[in-house]
Parts: C-alpha cells; structure tokens; sequence
C-alpha cells in the first residue's frame, strides 16, 4: 500500500510497482486525492483566499515606516530648511547673500514614521468579513473538486473492469466462432454442407478477431484514463484487485436525495459563500460615503554626515478627520455596480439550485434504469446461450442452417456484452448519483469494497 501512494513520485514509478500489487478502488481513489493535478490547483486557491484574509487584516492595523535618506544641493529653501533641522542655523546665514545663493549643503535624514486608520466607516472591517466568506467558498470548492476527483476515478476504475470483461467476452466468442468454423469444416468434408456455410462461418471469424483487436485497445485506452484520474503518469499499468461484477447498493429515495442535495452540495454552498461575501462588498461601498479618522507620527534625525551627530531631531504628530463632499460620483457607480452583482449573485445562486435539482433527478432514474436493465440482461444470457446450445444440435442434425446457427451465437456474444455494460452503469450510476446529491467520498458504498 505504502508504495502504492509514494512510490510513483518518481521515474521509478514503472509497472513493476503497478503489477506486483492488485489495486483496489480505495486505493485508487486515496491516491488521486493525494496526485491529481485538479485537486493541487484547487488547495492553491484555498491557500490564496487565506492569505486575502491576513491581507484584509492588515488594512485595521497601524503601519510604520522608516527611512534613510541623503541629499545635497544649493536651493535656497532646501538649505534653509535644513540647517534648521539640524539645528546649525546661525544670525550670519540671515545675510542676503547667504539666502539668495547658497553654497551646496548636504544632509543625512534618519525617519521613522507611522500611521493608523482608527475609523473608516467599518469599511476594513467589512473587508475582513469578504476575505473570510470568500475563504469559505474557495474551501468548498475544494470540496467539489474532491468528489469529481472521486467520479472521476470511480467511472475509469470500473471502465477498466468493463474493459477487462469485454476484452474476455471477445476471447470467448471467438473459441465459439472457431468451434463453428471446426463443425462446418468437417460437416463440408462430409459433403453434408455446401462450401458457403464454411465460408460464411470464416468471415464471421474475421469479425470476431476484428473485436479482439478492439477489446484489446480499449482496454489500454481504459487503463491510461485511470491512471490520468489518478494523477499517475499514463504509461503506468495497474492490474486492478477486484473483477466487474453486480454489487448490493442502498436503494436511494429520490425526496431524501433532493433534501440531502440541496443541503450538502459543496458548489451550492460556495454560491452561498460568494452572496454573503458580496453582501460584505455592497457594505464596503456604502462605507466610502463615510467619514474617515486617521492618526500619523513621525520623528526624524538630520545630520551633516551619515554618523550621527553633530545635527538635530525633531518629531511631530497628528490627527485628522476626511470626508469626501464631491468625487464626481464613482462612489455612487461603484455602490451601483455592486449591488447588481448582488443581483446576479442571488440569480445564480436560484439557478444552481434549479440546476441541482434537475441533475439529482436526472441521475436518480439512470440509476433505477441500470437496475432494472441489469436484471434484464441477466435473463437474457441464460436464454441465449440455450438458443445457441439448441441450434448447435439443430445445426449439427442438419436441422438448421449456419445463419440461424451464426445468429444465435451472435445474440449470445450481445447478451454477455449488454450485461457487462448494465453491471458497469449500475456502479457509475450510482457514483453519479452521490456526486449529485454531495455525498460522494472515499468512504461511499460505491467505493469501499
């Protein structure tokens, strides 16, 4: 099990590693939440709402500044200005001269500064409140992304196990096609036949190695599709520990599915997320038409030369309180434009619903359109093959010809195809239903053995 999940992290992940140990479809599914590429994208937008809500935090706390600056120049108020900071003003810098055409002075400035928004209509507050709401949402969006990673591998899983069936189906009929081919042979060389039954019976064999040949491939096209859900390279192998057959599965009650659903879907759930952290957008906006407090400080240095000393500081502090009378009406764009995403947000959060509805529904009567085919085509194999037994002898008393004989083996190769086919649908189905209604999981009947 343990390399199962770490060992193809790697090159070294080959076939080996694939074949040496059945896998199972927990395994199946533990692994792809653990490599597939969806979910890694999904956990890095869950990681990007997270730090939006330190980033949002970050607008209620003070800010402090510091700076080192150097500068040199002869214009008259920046001289001025300077020697006064660093206290070396003398009577004799009051000459004429001396203020209109300074000589180049230099100074050496050490800053440290800090504001703080004590009040801005609760406009950061609010902004924190979005940050979380859309934390939420993007943590049920991971959620989702999980139980379509789950879909994803169940449906492929079994895809390989139909694929298995079919490739062995095929190898059955084509024992049955040469079976033919010998009993015709043989009735021809016997002269009970004309050659064309023998011919006929040797173009059917042609079409059956044709599905060999196709089984075959799909099988490998099944087998990378699997290894893709996993988040696997493609080119790995693995032999799967359990064979396609029927499973006892709960018989789902389409109200308790619909409830559940609407209760337990994560994207409903993310849409909820979103209205609310709008909401806290259409908050915001109406924040800005509010006054605003803020503080700042700052105490700085000035000295002739980098070392200190020699020079002077000073320091000064303040408060003052904006308020915006006139900014040619953005604010009120801006309120506008997010009261209509409001709107839409509600509208879609409608639609999902209506949508969700409708895909419980829709995956409710495939599920109880799989049953009921599955216990269909289960009776049809057992008639098939006696037909097939029936006009074998038939065909071999020269009761019959070689068509009805090619025919019934023909009907008896679709049954066991359309049975195999049933069994898979019953399994995906119901995987479908429970990603429907939000319930899919690696502890899901469909999943655990």
């Amino acid at each position: 099990m343990a390399g199962l999940l770490i060992g193809f992290s790697g090159p070294a992940f080959s076939q080996q590693a694939a074949e040496s140990s059945p896998l199972t479809l927990q395994q199946a599914v533990k692994i792809a939440l653990e490599k597939n590429p969806l979910r890694k994208v999904a956990v890095a937008d869950t990681r990007v709402a997270s730090a939006d809500i330190s980033a949002a935090r970050s607008t209620l706390m003070p800010r402090l500044t510091f700076s080192e600056t150097a500068t040199r120049g002869n214009d008259p108020v920046y001289v001025f200005g300077s020697k006064l900071r660093q206290q070396r003003f003398t009577s004799a810098d009051f000459a004429l001269n001396t203020l209109n055409t300074p000589l180049p002075f230099g100074n050496f400035s050490t800053r440290f500064g800090g504001s703080w928004t004590l009040f801005d209509s609760f406009a950061g507050w609010h902004g924190v409140n979005r940050a979380k709401q859309m934390n939420e949402a993007a943590g049920h969006e991971l959620q989702r992304t999980e139980q379509e990673i789950v879909f994803r591998v169940v449906d492929s899983y079994y895809g390989v196990l139909l694929a298995a069936k079919q490739l062995e189906v095929a190898g059955q009929a084509m024992k049955t096609s040469q079976a033919i081919i010998d009993r015709s042979q043989a009735r021809f060389d016997s002269g009970l036949v004309v050659e064309s039954d023998l011919l006929t019976a040797k173009v059917r064999m042609a079409t059956r190695q044709q599905e060999l040949i196709r089984a075959r491939n799909n099988l490998d096209l099944a087998q990378a599709q699997l290894s893709t859900a996993m988040g696997a390279p493609m080119d790995s192998m693995f032999q799967p520990a359990e064979a396609l057959a029927e499973r006892t599965l709960p018989v789902p009650v389409l109200g308790e599915v619909e409830k559940q659903a609407l209760a337990k879907r994560p994207d409903l759930k993310r849409i909820q997320s979103q209205e609310e952290a709008q909401r806290q957008s259409v908050a915001m906006a109406k924040s800005s038409f509010g006054p605003r407090v803020n503080t700042f400080a700052s105490w700085e240095m000035d000295n002739p030369t980098f070392v200190a000393g020699g020079g002077g500081n000073n320091w000064l502090g303040g408060i003052e309180v904006q308020f915006d009378i006139f900014e040619g009406g953005a604010k009120r764009a801006e309120l506008s434009r997010e009261r209509a995403l409001q709107e839409r947000v509600t509208a879609m959060k409608q639609v999902a619903s209506d949508g969700v509805r409708l895909e419980v529904r829709r995956a409710f009567y495939n599920l109880d359109s799989a049953r009921q085919e599955v216990e269909v085509a289960r009776a049809a194999i057992a008639q098939a093959q006696d037909s097939l037994r029936i006009n074998r002898d038939r065909y071999e008393g020269g009761l019959t010809t070689i068509t009805d004989l090619l025919g019934a083996e023909e009907a008896t190769r679709r049954s066991q195809t359309d049975y195999w086919e049933a069994v898979y649908r019953l399994h995906t189905s119901y995987a479908n239903l429970e990603l429907a209604s939000g319930t899919l999981n690696l502890q899901s009947p469909v999943v655990t053995p």
